[in-house]
């Protein structure tokens, strides 16, 4: 158990700014504009493998740039400008990281770095941080590189198995979770008086317009067709659209509230929402303060995702990046990290590590299923496919035009 592991007050963590770890899609121009480049595949935009190298100078530049989501990494009790896993990295690599909390929606970051890749150009980072979803579009742009897992044994070793592999990145050579998460149901038991254990649950007369969901299409659409059965790991387009249909009734009758992004976690503690689609992590930090909220995996399953690190096309410092990864992935770094941010560990020996601290606080989120999901939890879990290049614009005008995007 490293010195720098130590308890925090959780209440403290639930004041926290609530920004999202994954994007609630921007309006339809926006997203159709990224959407006909990321997911159409402009045929200029496409980077050949050969083509995605810079000139790596680790060996006698002991830097890197490091672009990451706000408060999504843990900091000193005392001065929150200073982050402990990362002096411990400087100090034992004697590689210093220039890290900033620039990405705010994936898809505004999207815009902001894409000019220079489409045109073989330099971002200035060497590492980032974007929802998987996300991370399929410049996957299949062929604007990241493939990792040395040569240099990455703990990455090797200790990825969680149920997010070793994704569809848009098989095996993982590409993209590397930072953490991960549920979507599922948030609900206020106390003020609501029964439990909820299923999605159709979230239909249920008495909750009528006490209801929200997300609004974006990536993070919303996956958990509504597990409510109806569906594999999400193969769904169709046809799935696609009943959600549609079903979903579009439900506005119209005025049973769900509104859309939401992250500022769900308002609406459900001011009681103005009795149930809504949630993230895990958002729900801990709830819990701190309104310990009547409850987040539930329903019986039909939720949606398992990540958010991970990628490394640029022509990145100047390749082999420091691959080594801060790497680092991340030993358990008791990614236990320290996991007791902050408290979102699903993707490291599931940093469980042991928790579990071996003598401080209570600590010892207890190592039983916490949001951080590491049991046996019992993990069968209802499952990552959905992305939704393909031909499928995007087509998607994202019909969810939207409901959504009231």
């Amino acid at each position: 158990m490293p010195s720098s592991l130590r308890s925090r007050d959780v209440r403290s963590s639930s004041v926290r700014s609530p920004l999202s770890r994954r994007s609630l899609l921007r309006a339809l121009g926006a997203t159709a504009a990224t959407a006909a480049l990321g997911g159409c595949g402009v045929p200029a935009a496409y980077v050949e493998p050969g083509d995605r190298a810079g000139r790596d100078l680790s060996a006698r530049d002991r830097t890197l740039d490091f672009a990451n989501w706000p408060l999504y990494i843990d900091t000193d009790e005392d001065d929150t400008s200073l982050r402990p896993t990362l002096a411990a990295f400087t100090q034992r690599t004697g590689i210093s990281v220039r890290y900033t909390e620039e990405i705010n929606d994936n898809d505004e970051f999207f815009g902001k770095i894409s000019p220079a890749l489409m045109n073989h150009q330099e971002t200035g980072r060497d590492l980032v941080v974007v929802s998987d979803w996300m991370a399929a579009r410049f996957v299949r742009l062929g604007w990241v590189q493939e990792m040395d897992r040569s240099r990455q044994p703990n990455v090797a070793k200790y990825l969680d198995p149920q997010l070793r592999s994704p569809g848009f990145d098989q095996g993982r050579t590409h993209t590397v979770p930072w953490q991960s998460g549920i979507t599922g149901i948030a609900y206020n038991r106390r003020a609501l008086g029964r439990e909820i254990r299923s999605i159709k649950d979230l239909w249920a007369p008495d909750l009528r317009g006490k209801v929200t969901l997300l609004s974006g299409l990536d993070e919303s659409f996956a958990l509504l067709m597990q409510g109806n059965g569906v594999d999400v790991t193969r769904w169709t387009a046809d799935d696609f659209h009943t959600v549609c249909e079903q979903v579009d009734k439900l506005v119209k009758t005025r049973h769900i509230r509104r859309f939401t992004g992250n500022d769900y976690i308002k609406d459900l503690s001011t009681g103005d929402v009795l149930a809504c689609q949630a993230y895990s992590g958002d729900v801990i930090q709830l819990q701190a303060d309104n310990p009547g909220i409850e987040f539930v995996v329903p019986e039909e399953g939720a949606e398992l995702w990540a958010e991970s690190l990628m490394i640029p096309n022509l990145a100047r410092h390749k082999a420091n990046a691959e080594k801060l990864v790497d680092f991340y992935y030993q358990p008791e770094v990614a236990a320290e990290l996991a007791a902050w941010v408290n979102y699903v560990c993707p490291v599931p020996a940093a469980r042991d590590v928790l579990a071996d601290s003598d401080d209570e606080e600590l010892a207890a989120l190592a039983e916490d299923p949001l951080i590491f999901p049991d046996d019992a939890m993990r069968r209802r879990l499952a990552t959905a496919r992305d939704i393909t290049s031909e499928e995007r614009v087509e998607f994202a005008k019909k969810w939207n035009a409901i959504v009231g995007l």
